[in-house]
Parts: C-alpha cells; sequence; structure tokens
C-alpha cells in the first residue's frame, strides 16, 4: 500500500517533525502494509530535509508530487481556472492512491488555509473508497479568525460550509487529534473514528561534547561575545509569545541573550517578527531572532543548540502538542514554560513534571498605558465580532483585560498585545522587576537560582518512552485506520462537533490578543 503524506508545504516546525518522526515508524511497524511513500504538498521540500528523510525510510522508496494548487490559498495567484486545475490535482492525487492502493495522512486542513482543497479531497476520497486520514494540529477558530476573510469565496459563506469541509462526516475518513481535549469532543461526535494521537519523540542520545562546544562557538560568532543563551526552539509565530520570554530573560538572567531558531515561515507572521526585530535593536535588547535561518550545512542542528545552551523558555499562549517540552527534557536541560491548560494533563499523564512551571505572569498596569491598551482590545474585540459569523459572534466573550473593566489593575503578560508588551519591556528591568515581583512570589526563587546555575532539568520518565514510542504510535494510527466503517451517518455531526469547538474556543480564557491580527 503507498503511503500518502499530504501537507501545504513541508517547511520547518512542529507538523514536519511529526512527519519526520512518525513515518518512519508507520513504515517499520506496519507489518510491511505501506512499501510506498509519497509526500504531496504544495512547493518543493527542502533538499537536506528530504535526503535525510529517503535516508531514515531506508529501502522504501519515497516520491514528490508538487501542486501549486495544495499550498496555502493566501499565497498563490489564482486565475479564473483555479476551481478546475485544484480539482484536476486532487483527481490525479486520489487516482495514484487508488492505483497503488493507497492511504492518504493528510496534515493540518482544518487550520482552513484552503477549503476547497479540504472539501474536494474528502469529496474525492469518499467517491473513490480511498482511506482518508485527516490530522489536525490547528484550528482555524482558535483566534485565527482573519483567516475567515479567505474563506468567504462561493462555497464557503456559513459556519456549515466550513464544518463539512475540514470535519467531513464519510465513512472513509478518520480524525486523529494530538491532544486528549480536542479528541474527546470529536469522539462525541465521531466515536471512534476520532482518536488521540499524541506526538511519537524520539529519545536520541545527547551530541557529544565536541559538538555541544562547536555550537558554543557558533553562537558565540553569531552573537559577537562568549555568553549564557537561553533557547527557544521555536520559529518567529505569535503563538509563542517570544516578549513574555525576552521579559524573563531580563529578570531572572540579565546577560543572557534570548535565542530563537527559527524565522518567519508564511507572511501573516513578518508583521510580528518586525516589529519584535526593530523594538530589540532600537532598545539593545540582548534578543536575536531565526538564528538557525540561512545556511543550514555549515549551521548546528536544534538538538545542538538545546545542548549547548544554559536554559529553555517555552512561552506559548497557545498549543498543540508541545513537542518542545519533551525536547528540553530529552536534552536534560532547565526548562522554563507556560502550563497550558489544553496540553498540562497530557504531559502529566506521561509523567514529566517540570519544576519551573508557571500559569502566568502579572504585570502591574503602571507598566504600560492602560487607557490606550483597554480602548486598543476594545477596539479588536468589536472589530473580529463583527467579521465573524453571527452564530460565533454570540459565543465569544470577552478577553480577560475587558472583562475586568476600565479601572487599572495587575494583568497577565500573555494578555496584552504586542503594543502594549513592548511598552512594559521598553521600562528598565529592575524598575519592572521591583513592580511585578511581589505579584509573582515564585520567580524570585527563580532568579536566585538562576545567578547561581542551579536550575534543574526535569527528569525523564520511563513511561514517556512506553506511550511516545514509535511502536506505540504505528499501533495506534493503525487500529484508527483498520476499524470497521460506521453503519450509519448523522448528517449534522460536522456542524455540531465545529459548534462545540467554537463554544469551547471562544471563551474568555482561550482568547489572546497578541494572535489577532493587525487590522486597526
Amino acid at each position: 500500500m503507498l503511503l500518502v503524506v499530504f501537507h501545504h508545504h513541508f517547511r520547518p516546525g512542529g507538523v514536519r517533525r511529526v512527519i519526520d518522526l512518525a513515518t518512519p515508524h508507520l513504515v517499520a511497524f506496519s507489518g510491511g502494509l505501506f512499501d510506498g511513500v509519497l509526500l504531496a504538498g504544495g512547493e518543493e521540500p527542502d533538499r537536506l530535509w528530504l535526503a535525510g528523510f529517503r535516508e531514515r525510510l531506508q529501502d522504501v522508496p519515497v516520491n514528490v508530487l508538487v501542486r501549486p494548487e495544495f499550498g496555502y490559498v493566501s499565497e498563490m495567484s489564482r486565475s479564473q481556472n483555479y476551481a478546475q486545475r485544484l480539482r484536476g490535482a486532487v483527481v490525479d492525487l486520489v487516482n495514484e492512491c487508488g492505483h497503488h492502493g493507497g492511504l492518504i495522512w493528510a496534515h493540518n486542513l482544518g487550520l482552513g488555509r484552503n477549503l476547497r482543497l479540504a472539501r474536494e479531497l474528502s469529496f474525492r476520497c469518499h467517491l473513490g473508497r480511498i482511506p482518508l486520514v485527516l490530522h489536525h494540529h490547528d484550528w482555524w477558530f482558535e483566534n485565527r479568525w482573519h483567516h475567515y476573510s479567505a474563506f468567504r469565496e462561493p462555497g464557503f459563506r456559513s459556519l456549515s460550509s466550513i464544518a463539512r469541509a475540514i470535519l467531513p462526516n464519510s465513512w472513509t475518513i478518520r480524525f486523529a487529534l494530538i491532544n486528549r481535549a480536542d479528541a474527546r469532543l470529536m469522539a462525541k461526535h465521531f466515536g471512534k473514528r476520532a482518536a488521540w494521537l499524541p506526538n511519537p519523540v524520539e529519545r536520541t542520545k545527547p551530541p557529544s561534547i565536541e559538538r555541544v562546544r562547536a555550537a558554543r562557538r557558533w553562537l558565540a560568532q553569531q552573537l559577537g561575545e562568549s555568553a549564557p543563551v537561553w533557547l527557544m526552539p521555536c520559529r518567529l509565530l505569535r503563538r509563542k509569545n517570544i516578549a513574555e520570554a525576552l521579559l524573563l530573560v531580563r529578570w531572572l538572567r540579565p546577560e543572557a541573550w534570548l535565542v530563537t531558531t527559527g524565522g518567519a515561515s508564511s507572511a501573516e507572521e513578518e508583521g510580528y517578527a518586525k516589529s519584535l526585530a526593530a523594538a530589540a535593536h532600537a532598545n539593545r535588547w540582548r534578543l536575536r531572532l531565526g538564528l538557525l535561518q540561512g545556511d543550514l550545512q555549515s549551521n548546528p542542528t536544534v538538538e545542538d543548540l538545546i545542548a549547548a545552551s544554559e536554559a529553555v523558555l517555552l512561552t506559548s499562549v497557545q498549543e498543540g502538542f508541545g513537542l518542545a517540552y519533551l525536547e528540553a527534557s530529552a536534552a536534560q536541560r532547565p526548562l522554563i514554560a507556560r502550563r497550558l491548560p489544553n496540553i498540562g494533563p497530557d504531559l502529566a499523564h506521561f509523567g514529566f513534571r517540570f519544576p519551573y512551571y508557571y500559569n502566568d505572569i502579572l504585570i502591574d498596569p503602571a507598566l504600560f498605558d492602560w487607557d490606550a491598551e483597554y480602548a486598543r482590545q476594545k477596539q479588536l474585540y468589536s472589530y473580529w465580532k463583527g467579521h465573524i459569523p453571527r452564530m460565533a459572534s454570540l459565543l465569544m466573550c470577552k478577553p480577560l483585560l475587558l472583562r475586568s473593566g476600565p479601572r487599572p489593575r495587575p494583568v497577565p503578560f500573555s494578555r496584552l498585545t504586542l503594543e502594549a508588551q513592548l511598552e512594559v519591556l521598553a521600562v528598565p528591568p529592575s524598575e519592572s522587576w521591583e513592580k511585578c515581583a511581589p505579584l509573582n512570589p515564585f520567580l524570585v526563587r527563580w532568579r536566585k537560582l538562576a545567578s547561581a546555575g542551579q536550575l534543574k532539568s526535569a527528569a525523564w520518565p520511563a513511561k514517556a518512552d512506553e506511550l511516545l514510542g514509535g511502536k506505540a504510535y504505528a499501533a495506534a494510527f493503525l487500529d484508527l485506520v483498520l476499524l470497521p466503517p460506521p453503519l450509519n451517518l448523522k448528517e449534522t455531526t460536522s456542524v455540531d462537533a465545529q459548534r462545540d469547538f467554537l463554544r469551547a474556543k471562544l471563551r474568555s480564557e482561550n482568547l489572546y490578543p497578541i494572535l489577532w491580527q493587525d487590522v486597526l
């Protein structure tokens, strides 16, 4: 059987990492079920990555199918015959799969970056009786409402049409969810056709002393000095909440540099990246963004940089699985990280106990212009409430700062817009620390440990090897694929499932103005 791995692109990031780790296990533990792999996407994969991927697949042939119509709608020029070209591309893919008796493993179509593609793919798989696994990593309704403007084209003017595109109800389709919270909600509507499939983790040996030393020399060369490095192994995405990591470094380890590995990988993140970089340059903050962009052959690996860093920071406001939490533990590096409600219970289930885990960093309102921030968030909230579908707007709660009212009070840093976050960072760290340390007493202890070089790493639990190993992943995947088809299908299942997701994702605790697109 041919295993078709489908994604809009194969750029560096969490989805590619899952594909990279999981595919060899699916082939190795399938009992010979998969004898070939086809990578299908909207652009050519990175040459070096593809060579390494083929090497990991050993004797199994790996081919590539690139059709621009498989990419993000926002990044392609669409001519009048776009719909026809898209249909032809999907038909070609499904026919190739049907000819070889294949299965399509499609990633992240729930992000909504190409709804016509999602609808066409599920429809053609249904007609051709091709097994289709929709692997959902992210959702359009998680603070990505600006994607809705791309939906407002013929065929996607209602929530129900969107639901049927990203959550199609067909006897040939299965759903893989990367955290239990999403899996439980999906299972409520799709039964066993929706399953929790936590990302696989490959715990390799730490890099050699020589590689770590080489990575440290490379860092010193890039930074212009030999100084402590606190690392964020991530791309430049708003949801990574990078400004909060910088605030923590300035408070806990002022002499350290905050370094991120990846750059912005989509046009919509460019504004955020440029604003951060401009503020860092103007204020001479010890921040370097996207250090691994460029000549990948001479750069150290992410694993080398993690091992060469003094600590790892993960300040995301939104994650689907949190692979970097595990990577820091595997590398035996101290980790300071936000506790996210949707993945925290899963990490605990795997046996992880992180010593420097926090919910939020409270900020004294005197450190930013409260009235301006209140007005800014009020305007953003009104804009989006008026631009998302009416049914969704009725479910949409107010963000935390607006709920607290116009009177200034301490507020989590993560609940501020980027403009307010940069205002806080512009205050001398000694002054902001004096005002905020009493609000965050746990940071006082962490600061003493960091200054003394006594931060500890989280132990890797034996349970994680069992639950997150390649064999367990392949078994769960195959159990999902080989389920017998449902006896009957309910017409409203897709719409009902999306409605429940909207109800959950639009609660106040899940709203982060930093993720709302700059539209004002």
